[in-house]
């Protein structure tokens, strides 16, 4: 028997969407879900309305999954590899070979920041290190702060935090060029610049960033990084088999009240879509798409708006 509605991915966007669906009371729910996102790297989410000292990607998990299971939402732990439509109904095929059936899918696949595997890194994601200037701008309000990046997007970065702290230094671990205006416009902030290699992250304690160590052997202490490669992966494969519109950067544009995309009953919420890349983003995206999602699945009379 086929399920109302298959979620991909277990992120933030994805279990809110489960919540809302469970909270009807008369849909039976499927998450797909590999158990690895940037909901599963970030240590501290701050920004969040009830968390005013933050709270782990991986606690936000748990007590999603928690609340969602118990109202009656099933999991299952894989990575989806394939989806097709089949008359009327969804398939969606995970990697070990199992295939799963739905009237209506929810896409909230993400994606994943491109980052150099640095020891120590990992730990202070979230704590002292961070990606969205958005969500974490606040957080290097007037400390000493390294970015760590490549070309254009680090620069870009640097630029974007000057407006926190006047002490930043921009290392470019790629070494990737920087275009001349960019280049400019550090050195008129009185953006510090290395183009280096970083050897290793210093850390302070468990979790604090204390600086980097280049591979020319400077040092460059701070309180506070930030990561801008740029190039991050988005996942949206699943959405491209199934005939969604893919903007030219592979984010997906739906519609501003439901978050269908032009695939009728093919919805998309959290950092799949184009929009801000943030937790609270997220979640309101998934209640709206959930909203959505039962209307059509009660039959409810009314006009989906779609792209």
């Amino acid at each position: 028997m086929p399920f109302d509605c298959i979620i991909v991915g277990g992120g933030i966007a994805g279990l809110q969407a489960a919540i809302q669906l469970g909270r009807y009371s008369s849909h039976r729910v499927l998450v797909i879900d590999s158990g690895y996102g940037r909901s599963t790297l970030c240590h501290q989410y701050h920004n969040i309305l009830g968390f005013p000292d933050g709270i782990s990607g991986e606690e936000l998990r748990r007590l999603g999954r928690s609340e969602a299971t118990k109202l009656g939402t099933e999991f299952v732990e894989g990575k989806a590899v394939k989806a097709a439509k089949r008359d009327e109904l969804f398939a969606i095929q995970v990697e070990e070979g199992t295939v799963y059936s739905s009237k209506t899918i929810l896409l909230a696949t993400g994606l994943t920041d491109r980052f150099p595997k640095l020891e120590g890194l990992l730990a202070c994601l979230g704590n002292s290190v961070y990606i969205c200037p958005d969500c974490d701008g606040y957080e290097v309000q007037d400390r000493s702060t390294v970015v760590m990046g490549a070309g254009k997007a680090g620069a870009s970065m640097a630029l974007i935090l000057s407006a926190r702290t006047d002490h930043l230094v921009y290392v470019n671990h790629e070494r990737a060029e920087v275009p001349d205006d960019l280049m400019m416009k550090l050195r008129e902030k009185g953006i510090g610049y290395k183009e280096e290699a970083i050897s290793r992250i210093m850390i302070g304690e468990p979790g604090y960033f204390e600086g980097v160590r280049l591979a020319n052997g400077e040092v460059v202490r701070a309180e506070r990084g930030f990561l801008a490669f740029g190039g991050n992966q988005v996942h949206s494969e699943l959405a491209e088999q199934l005939g969604v519109h893919l903007l030219d950067n592979k984010h997906i544009e739906t519609h501003p009240r439901s978050k269908m995309t032009n695939v009728e009953n093919v919805w998309v919420a959290g950092d799949l879509g184009a929009h801000a890349e943030q937790a609270t983003v997220a979640m309101g995206e998934g209640a709206m798409s959930a909203i959505w999602i039962h209307k059509v699945l009660s039959g409810i009379k009314t006009k989906i708006p779609q792209l």
